[in-house]
């Protein structure tokens, strides 16, 4: 060096360098500004776009909806909810971005066939619900693209067969092809991966796979020429299973008949004859008055609470109310069990627990299920039409990570939301309450299980519950329950808009969020908040002060890992109980920044739920994990 200044060699390398980074961040540009050129932004949303500026700086994104690495790559484009319009024909010009993972362009006004997405073989997920997509789809569409995990095709016009082209993706989870056009048989998928299908609302017709059996009727419904498991509707047998079954029939009508024949000889012939004897003797003897054969229960139970419901739960001779005083239970859900509202009064209960809302019992019906009846006196905030159209779409939601509403009961001054009763009780319990029963804590692989099942969950509500602007509200560790295999299942959710304001305020989660203390005003993000609170509770075990006004001085999860220094984390932060080895623990560490992120008090600088889902996804149980 001389004067301070490089030697010309490396200068010249250096000038390379800067060069190079250059044309690569022009290439992402003018791919990208190609493709804008190729649909219609009459809002304007794609205005950022604009040649002389690059789309990334590092992993912050400069474009509107473009999704960057930590390298400066264009790694996703979500460009939803934009009014864009016209169609994708030309989306293969996207091909030249190498990094690019994700494609969302759900909630749009884009119409034409299917965009040819099979040419992008790295493609994670594939967003392309809620437009105008028509037409029937190639079969070899997807051919190739594995390491696609999710697919959502739903709300579109699409028609024809379902491609057997989506059987031969080994990652994918999910999978929505709801609301459109689809006929013919479902194709067997086998695919030991996906957790999620909705076929809902198409043409579709035979018999549904067996691998489809366990799963949520309404997951089908809508498709009126289906039949089989999980539906209930027979299917028709085949010619040769129809002849077998009237061998079968035959055979089984001769040996009831002769059974019946024995039955008549052995028990009804001496029964008729004791029933002539005892009338003998009544026509002989004086008329005596009946025993009392009500049946008198020495167990005492506990039961439900009946007053308002127009019982009396202590065995009284009051008669009970007429049905419009007492009200009715009402069921959300096809295919399920009916039982009346005197059913519940008569079952033995349990109490779960009372929190701000109400009580929660555990009702064991006599024919063996057990369910939960939650009590609400503050849903005052709607009438009863609106109460009902918002129960009936909760019915309609169906996800592997909610806990189902299954009927309700209407009254003006009280409400009953019955759902399944699940045994291994909260994420609370288990995070916080086991340890005197000798219960073994909560292991990473558990832990990552039941994040990634609460955010797949959030998300859903997100998707289906678009009109609401919270649409849970109320996430939080003892509104989150665990299955036999630790499966998540969200609960309390969609409740926002029947709670009365005042104590909504005073008790769902998404109303401590800091833009409704500063502001008064809720939004999705608030329920974003609500994750990233969970999500560092999960990952330091320790009970999140979500409201903290009782003590002035508690501070909040987020700001307690924050006051820590980052290298500190492993030794400091994390839950020790959850036995980290080295390569988990880099796990754990980025899953704690995805929660600090979530929790940012600053709305415009939180993070989306699509960011948060896919930054999660991405995370590993444990060293032999593969990218899954």
């Amino acid at each position: 060096m001389a004067g301070g200044r490089p030697s010309p060699p490396l200068f010249a390398a250096l000038l390379l360098v800067a060069a190079s980074l250059r044309v690569a961040s022009s290439s992402d540009s003018d791919v990208l500004l190609r493709f804008k050129a190729t649909v219609s932004d009459p809002a304007g949303s794609l205005n950022s776009w604009a040649a002389g500026s690059a789309p990334c700086n590092k992993n912050v994104s400069n474009w509107a909806g473009v999704v960057c690495d930590d390298d400066g790559n264009v790694s996703g484009l979500r460009l939803e909810d934009m009014r864009l319009s016209g169609s994708l024909t030309r989306i293969v010009l996207l091909q030249s971005l190498p990094g690019l993972r994700t494609l969302s362009f759900m909630k749009n006004d884009l119409e034409g066939p299917l965009p040819e997405v099979g040419k992008f073989k790295s493609l994670r997920t594939l967003y392309l619900s809620t437009n105008k997509f028509s037409g029937a789809i190639s079969d070899d569409a997807f051919a190739g693209m594995s390491w696609l995990k999710k697919l959502h095709l739903s709300s579109n016009g699409f028609s024809g067969p379902i491609p057997t082209s989506i059987t031969e993706l080994p990652k994918l989870l999910e999978l929505r092809l709801d609301n459109n056009r689809f006929s013919g048989p479902i194709p067997d998928l086998q695919l030991k991966s996906l957790k999620l299908v909705n076929m809902s609302n198409n043409y579709l017709e035979g018999r549904i796979p067996n691998g489809f059996r366990t799963m949520d009727a309404g997951l089908f419904a809508g498709n009126k020429a289906l039949c089989g498991d999980p539906i209930g509707v027979s299917c028709k047998p085949l010619p040769s299973e129809s002849l077998s079954n009237q061998k079968l029939a035959v055979t089984v009508a001769t040996v009831v008949f002769i059974v019946s024949g024995i039955v008549a000889v052995v028990v009804l012939l001496p029964q008729q004859r004791q029933m002539e004897h005892e009338r003998l003797e009544q026509v002989q003897s004086p008329k005596k008055p009946a025993k009392d054969t009500k049946f008198a229960s020495s167990q005492k139970e506990e039961k439900l609470e009946s007053g308002a419901a127009g019982y009396d739960s202590g065995g009284s001779s009051k008669k009970p109310a007429k049905e419009h005083e007492q009200g009715r239970l009402v069921f959300v859900r096809e295919g399920r069990e009916r039982f009346e509202l005197q059913d519940l009064l008569k079952s033995s209960a349990e109490v779960l627990g009372t929190g701000r809302f109400g009580c929660s019992y555990k009702a064991a019906l006599l024919t063996g299920r057990s369910v939960v009846v939650k009590r609400f006196r503050d849903m005052n905030r709607v009438g009863k039409e609106d109460f009902e159209e918002h129960m009936r779409r909760m019915g309609r939601l169906s996800h592997p990570n909610l806990l189902p509403l299954v009927a309700y009961y209407y009254r003006k001054d009280e409400k009953l939301l019955v759902a399944d009763y699940v045994p291994r009780r909260s994420l609370a319990a288990a995070l916080h309450g086991f340890r005197a029963a000798k219960v073994p804590a909560l292991d990473w692989a558990t832990r990552l299980k039941v994040v990634k099942g609460i955010a797949k969950g959030l998300n859903y509500l997100y998707e289906e519950l678009q009109i609401l602007s919270v649409p849970h509200g109320h996430l939080k560790s003892s509104n989150v329950l665990l299955n036999d295999s630790f499966e998540p299942l969200l609960t309390d959710y969609a409740l926002v808009p029947l709670m009365n304001q005042a104590k909504a305020a005073q008790s769902m989660v998404a109303y401590k969020s800091p833009e409704c203390k500063q502001h008064g005003k809720t939004s999705k993000k608030s329920d974003i908040w609500s994750l990233g609170t969970l999500i560092l509770e999960i990952l330091t075990g320790r009970i999140s002060m979500i409201d903290p006004t009782q003590d002035k001085d508690v501070v909040s999860l987020a700001d307690w890992v924050n006051a820590v220094a980052e290298e500190e984390w492993t030794d400091k932060v994390l839950d020790r109980e959850m036995r980290a080895t080295r390569k988990s623990g880099e796990e754990m560490i980025k899953l704690l920044k995805v929660g600090l992120a979530c929790c940012e008090a600053n709305v415009e600088k939180r993070w989306e739920l699509e960011e948060v889902l896919d930054r999660i996804e991405e995370l590993k149980e444990s060293e032999g994990d593969e990218d899954s």
